[in-house]
C-alpha cells in the first residue's frame, strides 16, 4: 500500500529517473565538475574526517562559505569512506532526481492542476541548462535549490494550519538553508513577508509567530557568523565593494532571463526592460494574490521567493563584489520563476467557458512550451557535443586542458622536498595547487587590499607557483611582482606558467 502511494505519481517518478540519467551523462567523461569553490568544500569535508575541524586546504577555517554543505559532504564521506570528488556525480544525480520528484509532487497540488502542464514543466526542468550545469558540479547550490522546495512545502503546510509545530518545521528548514548558502536569507525573507501579509492570523498571534520564526531561522546562521568572527576576525571573510552599478546588475539579471527564454546575445538589448517586466510582474502577482486571499497556493509561494531572491541578488551585487550575475547565481529561481510565469495559464483556461476558445488557448500554450523545451534541448545538445562527444569534460580542474597539462602532471608527482621548510608558497590559484599536489599555498594579495600588498613585498623569502592561464585581474600579477622582486625560475612550463623562488639573502 505504501509503495503504491509513492508510485501513484508514476510520471513524476519516471521524470526523476530521467533527470538522474541526465546528470550522469554530463558527468560521464571526467566525473563531477570541479571549480575553485568545489575544492574549498572538498578540502573542508576531508578536514572534518581527518582532524575533526572544518579547515580548508590552507589550514584556516572555512568562512567565505557557510558550514553545512562541507559537513554534508563530510558526513557522506564518513559513511561511504569515499572522497567527494569520487561520489559527487552519484550524489548530484540523486539530488537532481529528488528535485524533479519534489517539483512534480508540488505541481500535482496546484489549483487547478493539469497533468499535461505538469509533464511540460517537468521536461523543462529536466532540460534546464542552468540546473544541469549546477548539478554537474560539486556546488552548494545543488543542496540549496532542493532545500528551497522543501521550504515551500513546509511553509504552505504552516499557512494552511497556522500551528507552532508547522511553523518551527518550516523555520528549521530555512535555518539549515542559511548555513548552506548565505543567500538563503531570501528564504527567511520569503517566509517573513508572507507572515506579514497573512490576513488569517490575529495581530497578537502574528507577532508571536514572527518572533518564533525569526529566532529559529537565524539561529544557525548567527552561530556560524559568530564562529567565523571568533576564528578569523570576519563574519564572511574579506569582502570588496562592488564595481557594478544597480543598472548594470539589472542588465546582467536580464541577460540570464534572455538566455532562459531562448533569446540570443544579439537580443540582449531587451535585457533591462525584460528584467523590469519580470520583477514588476512578480510584485503585481503577489499583490493580486494578497487581494484575492490566495497567499497559501504553491504558485504564490514560488512567486514570492523568486521576487525576494531576484531582488537580493541584484542589490547585493550592487554593494558587494562577487562573481557577475550568471546562470549559477540565479539557478535557485529557475523553477519558482517558471511556475510563476506559466501557472497563470491554468487559471486562464479554467475561466474560459467556451470549449473551442479553451482548446485554442491550450494549443497555443502547449506550442509555446514545446518551443521553449526544444530550445533547451538544443542548448543541452551543443553542450553534450562540446563536453562529451568531443572529449573535453565539464570545464574546471577535471577537464582535458588540465588532464593533458604538463604543469598539472608535474604538480601531481612533485617532490615536496624541493621547497624549504617554513618558507611560504604563494600562487595565483591556491585551489589548483592543492587539487593537483595536495600542498597548501596562499593567494598573492588582492589589488584592493594595499596593506596586504605591502606586507607581501616585505617577505624576505617565498616560493611562487604561477598559472598563466588562470591569471586573476583582481590579484597582483607576475609583472607587478617582478618589478619589485628578482625572482629565480625553478621550473618553466611555457604558456602554462612556472615555479619561482625569491630569496633576498641569495640575490646576485
Amino acid at each position: 500500500m505504501q509503495l503504491s502511494r509513492y508510485l501513484k505519481n508514476y510520471d513524476t517518478f519516471i521524470a526523476a529517473l530521467i533527470g538522474f540519467v541526465a546528470v550522469q551523462i554530463f558527468c560521464s567523461y571526467s566525473g563531477i565538475g570541479i571549480s575553485p569553490d568545489s575544492i574549498m568544500y572538498t578540502s573542508a569535508a576531508r578536514s572534518l574526517n581527518t582532524t575533526g575541524t572544518l579547515h580548508t586546504f590552507n589550514h584556516i577555517p572555512i568562512v567565505d562559505f557557510p558550514v553545512f554543505y562541507p559537513i554534508f559532504l563530510g558526513t557522506i564521506m564518513f559513511i561511504t569512506r569515499t572522497d567527494p570528488v569520487i561520489y559527487g556525480a552519484i550524489l548530484n544525480s540523486f539530488m537532481f532526481a529528488a528535485l524533479i520528484y519534489t517539483s512534480g509532487w508540488i505541481m500535482h497540488r496546484f489549483v487547478p492542476a493539469s497533468r499535461v502542464y505538469k509533464w511540460l514543466i517537468l521536461v523543462a526542468i529536466i532540460l534546464s541548462p542552468a540546473l544541469l550545469q549546477a548539478y554537474s558540479y560539486l556546488w552548494s547550490e545543488t543542496l540549496f535549490i532542493l532545500e528551497t522546495l522543501f521550504f515551500l512545502v513546509a511553509f504552505r503546510e504552516y499557512l494552511l494550519k497556522h500551528t507552532v509545530k508547522t511553523l518551527i518545521i518550516a523555520a528549521a528548514i530555512a535555518a539549515i538553508a542559511c548555513v548552506t548558502r548565505y543567500a538563503a536569507v531570501t528564504i527567511v525573507g520569503t517566509g517573513g513577508l508572507l507572515l506579514l501579509l497573512d490576513r488569517v492570523l490575529p495581530l497578537k498571534k502574528k507577532i508571536v509567530h514572527i518572533i518564533i520564526y525569526g529566532f529559529v531561522c537565524i539561529s544557525l546562521l548567527v552561530s556560524n557568523l559568530v564562529f567565523n568572527a571568533f576564528m578569523s576576525g570576519t563574519t564572511t571573510g574579506p569582502r570588496e565593494p562592488s564595481i557594478t552599478s544597480f543598472g548594470k546588475n539589472l542588465y546582467y539579471f536580464g541577460t540570464v532571463m534572455c538566455d532562459w527564454m531562448g533569446l540570443t546575445p544579439n537580443q540582449y538589448f531587451l535585457a533591462t526592460p525584460l528584467a523590469v517586466i519580470i520583477l514588476v510582474g512578480f510584485i503585481a502577482a503577489l499583490a493580486y494574490n494578497y487581494y484575492r486571499r490566495r497567499l497559501t497556493s504553491y504558485e504564490n509561494l514560488a512567486i514570492t521567493f523568486a521576487l525576494v531572491y531576484g531582488l537580493f541578488i541584484i542589490l547585493s551585487s550592487t554593494f558587494s563584489r562577487y562573481e557577475r550575475i550568471n546562470h549559477r547565481l540565479l539557478a535557485p529561481i529557475y523553477i519558482p520563476a517558471l511556475w510563476g510565469y506559466t501557472s497563470w495559464g491554468l487559471l486562464l483556461l479554467k475561466k474560459i467557458t467556451n470549449i473551442t476558445t479553451r482548446r485554442i488557448v491550450a494549443t497555443v500554450f502547449i506550442a509555446m512550451m514545446l518551443g521553449f523545451v526544444t530550445k533547451e534541448f538544443l542548448i543541452d545538445r551543443n553542450r553534450y557535443i562540446d563536453q562529451i562527444e568531443d572529449d573535453y569534460g565539464n570545464p574546471g580542474y577535471t577537464d582535458d586542458s588540465w588532464l593533458e597539462s604538463p604543469f598539472a602532471a608535474y604538480l601531481k608527482h612533485i617532490d615536496k622536498s624541493m621547497f624549504k621548510p617554513k618558507v611560504t608558497i604563494y600562487t595565483d590559484a591556491h585551489e589548483a595547487v592543492y587539487f593537483f599536489s595536495g600542498m597548501s599555498s596562499y593567494l598573492v594579495p588582492h589589488k584592493f587590499f594595499k596593506k596586504d600588498i605591502a606586507k607581501f613585498y616585505q617577505k624576505k623569502q617565498f616560493y611562487l607557483i604561477w598559472f598563466k592561464n588562470l591569471e586573476n585581474p583582481e590579484l597582483i600579477n607576475i609583472k607587478d611582482i617582478e618589478k619589485v622582486k628578482k625572482l629565480k625560475m625553478i621550473k618553466d612550463f611555457g604558456d602554462e606558467g612556472a615555479i619561482y623562488e625569491y630569496d633576498s639573502l641569495n640575490q646576485n
